[in-house]
């Protein structure tokens, strides 16, 4: 724990010639290629954001425990490579596209699993990431919040108080003073402090700062059983941790106002199936050629959510069979964002890879479609329904920008499940070209 917690507060060939020719030939020189790229050098042609993304998703999978500020570092290569090795690859410390959706969907289950959640905190003003399943109780006094679980073993507490005439170091020396505490790794910063150890038989990672004379400290406590699940929750709440956040945003970025996704026609009395983030908080939704549209059902379970529209003739429903193929080639058949084709609203098919994302049971979609893709049928080589695609930027703490959204598929059966659980019964048979099926979905947010 040590190591870990001391990590997240680091910062951190020549051409050859070669000559050839033959008798009184002039002598020509020809330059060998250019040496490979290293790994490092190919992580900061990525954009910062996506190798803050890729830093946060390593952290999530214990494969990394340095601090996430979109850095590269020989930490992140070597969590690459140690990633790589889990999962069977060859450890080249560069992700492919593959490798890189199955980061991203081993790190979503995990934060999943935890219920993991940015927040803004309004007693203390701080900004957060916090484990909510984990912790679900929540109590909040004139002095900050705290969550913890239902028999204390992990507690999470933000606090703020008054001090004048007061340093990083006072404060430091403060905590290490509380009753019961054994600190087994301090550090002095210019502008906050950290401390672990153990405190009472349980383990504590304490993160203080101050500002105009006010101490704002994040302190978890957790049983040392517990140390395996907290351990990557840990680094990730210490780097989403923002005292005085200011101006910067927590977590991605807003949702627009306007949003486009794909919906597929399931039903002909104007049953639409969509992607459920991709319909949350409309004020209004519309599907292109049809007018508004009903929010008749959502599932955070299945992530899909059912749209209807009235008074529509011939619909034309997209068969649901079952049977598809679990990995290999597909076809993705959606509607790209009005950006990405020039304001346009054509129905595009494109050709993608579905690979199980190791371990964690998903499928992942690589390459990622473009933005409006998200709710698309993806269909195998047979014609036959292989699932809907979902397009999610990453959870990270600190602006985002220029991370790449991921692709998964909620597979065939998933989406029977969920259909006849919401009184719709699915058209069996394949088809090879669902273009008649698939519509532009608008959400219209305040």
């Amino acid at each position: 724990m040590r190591s870990m917690l001391a990590a997240t507060l680091i910062v951190a060939g020549a051409a050859t010639l070669a000559a050839h020719g033959a008798h009184a030939a002039p002598k020509q020189t020809a330059a060998a290629p250019p040496a490979a790229q290293t790994p490092a050098e190919t992580a900061k042609t990525l954009a910062q954001g996506e190798r803050q993304a890729i830093q946060s998703d390593l952290a999530w999978t214990g494969d990394y425990n340095g601090l996430i500020n979109g850095e590269v570092s020989d930490r992140m290569i070597a969590a690459i490579k140690q990633f790589q090795t889990n999962q069977g690859h060859k450890p080249t410390g560069v992700l492919n596209p593959q490798e890189r959706g199955q980061l991203a969907e081993a790190a979503r289950r995990l934060q999943a699993s935890v219920g993991w959640k940015l927040v803004s905190d309004p007693v203390t003003g701080a900004r957060v990431g916090v484990p909510t399943r984990l912790v679900p109780q929540q109590a909040s006094d004139a002095n900050g919040t705290r969550w913890s679980s239902a028999t204390g073993t992990i507690q999470v507490a933000l606090s703020r108080r008054k001090e004048a005439d007061v340093s990083i170091a006072k404060l430091a020396e403060q905590e290490k003073k509380e009753p019961g505490r054994k600190i087994e790794y301090s550090a002095i910063k210019p502008d906050f402090f950290v401390l672990s150890g153990t405190q009472n038989q349980k383990k504590f990672y304490i993160r203080g700062s101050f500002k105009d004379a006010e101490v704002r400290i994040l302190t978890v406590l957790y049983d040392q059983a517990t140390e395996g699940t907290m351990q990557p929750v840990v680094v990730a709440m210490s780097s989403a941790y923002n005292p005085f956040p200011g101006g910067v945003q927590a977590g991605p970025p807003p949702r627009k106002k306007v949003e486009y996704s794909t919906g597929t026609i399931v039903g002909a009395d104007g049953a639409i199936l969509a992607d459920r983030e991709a319909v949350e908080g409309c004020l209004s939704i519309v599907v292109a050629g049809y007018g508004p549209a009903d929010l008749a059902d959502r599932s955070k379970e299945h992530e899909l959510a059912l749209l209807r529209i009235y008074g529509a003739s011939e619909l034309k429903p997209l068969p649901i069979g079952g049977g598809a193929a679990k990995s290999g080639a597909v076809e993705i058949t959606g509607v790209a964002d009005p950006q990405s084709q020039a304001g346009g609203a054509a129905v595009t098919t494109v050709k993608a890879q579905l690979t199980a994302a190791g371990t964690t049971g998903g499928l992942v979609v690589t390459p990622p479609p473009s933005l409006g893709f998200s709710g698309a049928p993806a269909r195998d080589a047979e014609g036959r329904f292989a699932g809907l695609t979902t397009l999610r930027l990453p959870l990270v703490a600190g602006a985002a920008d220029g991370a790449a959204a991921q692709a998964t598929l909620i597979t065939a059966d998933t989406v029977r499940s969920y259909l006849t659980g919401v009184g719709v019964k699915p058209v069996e048979g394949t088809t090879k070209d669902p273009k008649a099926s698939v519509v532009r979905v608008i959400c219209v947010r305040k």
